[in-house]
């Protein structure tokens, strides 16, 4: 069950964005736009200039590159697991079949 959306205010980089979310969503975008705003801020550095399209690019970019790398690693934990529980499958087959 879905429910309304609603306008939630944020702040990246002092600047402030509104953003429909769920009531259910609310408190993680806020937390994602801690991250984001905590990222820039990093990537912006000392360089008050920076041009704001330039840093939210680069730190979208530095936050997908580790979204990616997680998928991979929950993908190989996946595989290493199927390959344990068919390994215990064949290993309890095994044990039925030795009745």
């Amino acid at each position: 069950m879905s429910s309304a959306s609603e306008a939630v205010n944020v702040r990246l980089l002092d600047r402030e964005y509104t953003v429909g979310v769920s009531a259910e969503g609310r408190d993680s975008l806020v937390a994602a736009a801690r991250v984001l705003d905590e990222r820039m801020r990093e990537v912006r550095g000392n360089n008050r200039m920076a041009a704001v399209d330039r840093v939210a690019v680069l730190a979208a970019l530095n936050l997908a590159h580790e979204l990616q790398q997680l998928r991979e690693e929950n993908a190989q934990r996946d595989r290493e697991i199927s390959g344990l529980l068919e390994g215990l499958q064949r290993k309890l087959d095994g044990l039925i079949d030795a009745r």
